[in-house]
């Protein structure tokens, strides 16, 4: 299966400016997900979208494929995922280069292994779903058959639809939550649906010792701790 890795990493980040290049002990965040993309046994190609320069020439003292720079109006606060995805597609369309899948690895969840990334990979090809998607385990507290919803009355509904709430714990089923670290599709699924996800979507659950998904200070104030906390 040819599948191809793409690094969505913009210019423009607001909370916390310049984060995918911004030293994280010592390093560029974008090096920690780029580094294990290129270890990786199963991915055809690994490259980077972006529309920033400085990015661009980080990515290449990093051993990054940067083939083309994204247009602006793909970089913005509110551009879906899915159109920077589709972009990448139709340009190696012009080139005549085709996948048979598309593995997003977000640089804001710099803490997965090469291994769980082959693994899930493997996972996906032996399942034959339309997508696969990295999850954490929901907390029972914050499980949905324990969440509620404002009904038209201004009065609480279960926003799982039951009517009646499960009362035990140990009855729970078990919830997940996206992570952020791992999203594969079917380049069919992509172009044909415009969707990460398809009709049938697999799984496979990180380690909650290497999660973190940086978007605020407090975030990578947590991910600097788990580091130093490796190296004690």
């Amino acid at each position: 299966m040819k599948i191809l890795a793409i690094i969505p990493a913009r210019g423009g980040s607001k909370g916390i400016p310049g984060k995918n290049i911004k030293l994280l002990n010592g390093k560029p965040l974008l090096s920690y997900t780029s580094e294990i993309a290129l270890k990786s046994k199963y991915l055809t190609e690994v490259i980077l979208s972006t529309e920033d320069a400085q990015i661009i020439e980080t990515a290449k003292s990093l051993g990054l494929n940067t083939p083309f720079s994204r247009p602006v109006e793909l970089a913005q606060d509110n551009t879906p995922t899915i159109d920077v995805v589709i972009h990448t597609l139709q340009w190696y369309k012009n080139q005549n280069i085709f996948f048979d899948a598309v593995c997003l690895l977000q640089v804001t969840s710099p803490f997965r292994t090469v291994d769980f990334l082959d693994k899930a990979i493997e996972k996906f090809i032996e399942k034959d779903s339309d997508s696969l998607v990295s999850v954490q385990k929901i907390p029972h507290e914050y499980n949905p058959h324990w969440s509620f919803e404002v009904n038209s009355d201004g009065n609480l509904k279960i926003a799982t639809g039951e009517t009646e709430i499960i009362t035990r714990r140990q009855e729970l089923p078990i919830a997940y939550h996206r992570d952020g670290s791992i999203y594969i599709t079917k380049t069919k699924v992509l172009l044909e649906q415009l969707s990460l996800y398809g009709k049938s979507t697999a799984f496979i659950e990180s380690d909650p010792e290497f999660y973190v998904n940086i978007d605020t200070m407090k975030d990578w104030e947590k991910a600097e701790k788990m580091i130093q906390n490796r190296l004690k």
